[in-house]
């Protein structure tokens, strides 16, 4: 059993006066990619200088507008990646970029060397207030913590003052969800009461879960408590920065949003330390899925996620939300029937919305096709053969039939696993429009008899072919269908009687082709089963289904 008594749990917050459970999201927020610090250090390789100038390329692309590009003190790989970006005028007027820095003054110094030529840019500070922190890995007082940040924060006003730039200063009380509340906003406020800010001028307080220490709804709590305790709020921009380390820092990141959070730091698909930060393209999709402007460039998650693969050395997970390749699949028979089911039901409503079962966005929004939606297992059902064979190959197979077709691919999946759609082809090819054997239809001539003033009757000579022998027979009947199979059970001495007859079309143009299905009992052994045929006359077509089914019929009574 596990030692469930060596773990403490983590204190909650006790803030009656909450308001963020009734709140929604109703916009975007300031979005911030640190995929190139903290995405980048959490990568087995990390990128090469060049790697990192495609992958700034493709969040610029993306929409962001603010991008923490690095540690430039901490290497000269770092360093020299923000030179180039800087030398080769790679960051666009509204981008601004956020260096990241311990509070010590020779790193600061070599930070500003980096940084300069550029006109606008954000120094990011922090250092780690945790209780655990304090006591386990500094040694020091509540007091002495304090005045890290208070020195850092001097540091770079010192710098700023005579930077031809304009700095904005974040600053972070590191493992924030591990720190008193009211120490937090303690240390917040000596560095706001340093830095000055203002309305017009305000400063960045990042709030990190830098290590996720409790469910989702006290993050929301903290946040709110520190937003409604600062000094001049709207001298404020209030981030955020969820890590996942309990699975929910999109959660985490959702409700920071209702709680007051103004920002949110993330990279791309949840790369970084441990089980990564938060997921940034989940959120916004999230929004997306509700209505709202994400404010990002995000409708083709394929060339997203082949730069991201490419570059960081990393898979997606296949489950990954929105981007993972089985996302938007069904195995599930009752899933696919519903999805199926969905999609004709929007397509008749024809609101302008997208409301299906199990889909909470359309898949072609994002860059995804509709192919990938069914995937045929033993898990499948009727409703998935149903859709795979109209979605791909046109053909609208009757209800009744569903099953009977959808056994046929149960049997094949159960022994090899999954069934490709053009398999599924081959094997409706196979079991309807290639049965030929032993009765293979070849020629249909046709007259129309008044009877009299009321009626008509119609007369069919039908060629056909039995293993190989070519034979014919004339009969009548009132209409093409019932004359054939008068001559079928006159001529051929076979009692089929039609249950169900049912066509449409397969394509448009002047090479249209008809697909007709035939439902067919034999009268002497009560067995039932369907044929098809296609042609670009629907009465060949017709002709074609019922020698097919009368073909499956001879082989079922064997």
């Amino acid at each position: 059993m596990l030692d469930y008594k060596r773990y403490k749990r983590v204190p909650v917050v006790d803030f009656p006066e909450r308001t963020w459970p009734n709140k929604e999201i109703e916009k975007a927020p300031i979005w911030c990619s640190v995929d190139l610090r903290d995405g980048n250090q959490a990568l087995i390789e990390p990128m090469v200088v060049e790697e990192k100038i495609e992958f700034f390329n493709l969040l610029v692309k993306l929409g962001f507008k603010e991008i923490e590009v690095g540690f430039p003190s901490a290497s000269q790989l770092e360093f020299d990646f923000l030179r180039s970006l800087v030398e080769r005028n790679l960051i666009p007027e509204d981008v601004t970029v956020q260096v990241l820095v311990q509070c010590r003054e020779h790193l600061l110094k070599r930070t500003f060397e980096a940084l300069e030529g550029i006109p606008r840019a954000i120094v990011h500070i922090y250092n780690s207030t945790s209780t655990l922190q304090r006591e386990a890995v500094f040694h020091m007082s509540r007091e002495e913590i304090k005045q890290i940040a208070i020195e850092g924060t001097k540091l770079v006003k010192q710098y700023a003052k005579d930077f031809p730039g304009k700095i904005i200063l974040e600053y972070s009380p590191e493992s924030f969800t591990g720190t008193e509340l009211d120490y937090a906003l303690e240390v917040c406020t000596a560095v706001q009461e340093v830095w000055e800010p203002t309305p017009e001028n305000p400063m960045i307080i990042n709030l990190p879960s830098t290590v996720e220490m409790n469910t989702p709804n006290v993050y929301a709590d903290q946040i709110e408590w520190m937003s409604t305790h600062f000094k001049n709020r709207d001298s404020i921009i209030l981030s955020v920065h969820p890590h996942n380390d309990r699975g929910t820092g999109v959660a985490a990141a959702e409700l920071s949003l209702l709680a007051g959070a103004d920002r949110v730091e993330g990279t791309l698909f949840g790369n970084g330390e441990r089980t990564g930060n938060v997921d940034i393209l989940n959120i916004a999709y999230n929004m997306f899925s509700q209505g709202i402007n994400p404010e990002l460039e995000i409708e083709d998650i394929n060339e997203i996620m082949e730069v991201y693969e490419r570059l960081c050395k990393l898979p997606i997970h296949e489950r990954h939300p929105y981007a993972g390749k089985l996302v938007f699949t069904a195995f599930s028979g009752s899933h696919q029937d519903a999805i199926n089911k969905g999609i004709m039901a929007m397509q008749e409503r024809n609101d302008g919305y997208w409301e299906v079962p199990y889909l909470p966005i359309d898949p072609a929004d994002i860059g995804r096709k509709y192919e990938p939606l069914v995937r045929i297992n033993s898990q499948s059902g009727k409703g998935g053969v149903a859709f795979v064979m109209d979605t791909y190959f046109g053909f609208k197979l009757p209800k009744a039939m569903q099953k009977e077709f959808a056994d046929i691919i149960q049997g094949i999946s159960e022994k090899q696993g999954e069934v490709a759609p053009e398999q599924i082809m081959n094997e409706f090819r196979n079991s309807y429009l290639e049965q030929k054997e032993p009765y293979h239809f070849r020629s249909l001539s046709m007259e129309e008899v008044h009877v009299d003033e009321n009626n008509t009757s119609t007369k069919v000579c039908v060629t056909y072919t039995v293993n190989g022998v070519e034979r014919s027979f004339h009969a009548a009947g009132n209409g093409p269908i019932d004359a054939v199979l008068n001559g079928i059970r006159r001529d051929i001495g076979k009692q089929l009687r039609l249950i169900d007859y049912t066509e449409h079309a397969l394509s448009l143009g002047s090479n249209a082709q008809a697909a007709a299905y035939i439902h067919m009992l034999d009268a002497e052994t009560g067995k039932t089963t369907f044929g098809v045929g296609v042609s670009s006359n629907i009465t060949r077509a017709s002709v074609r289904a019922i020698f097919s089914a009368m073909n499956r019929i001879i082989k079922m009574n064997r």
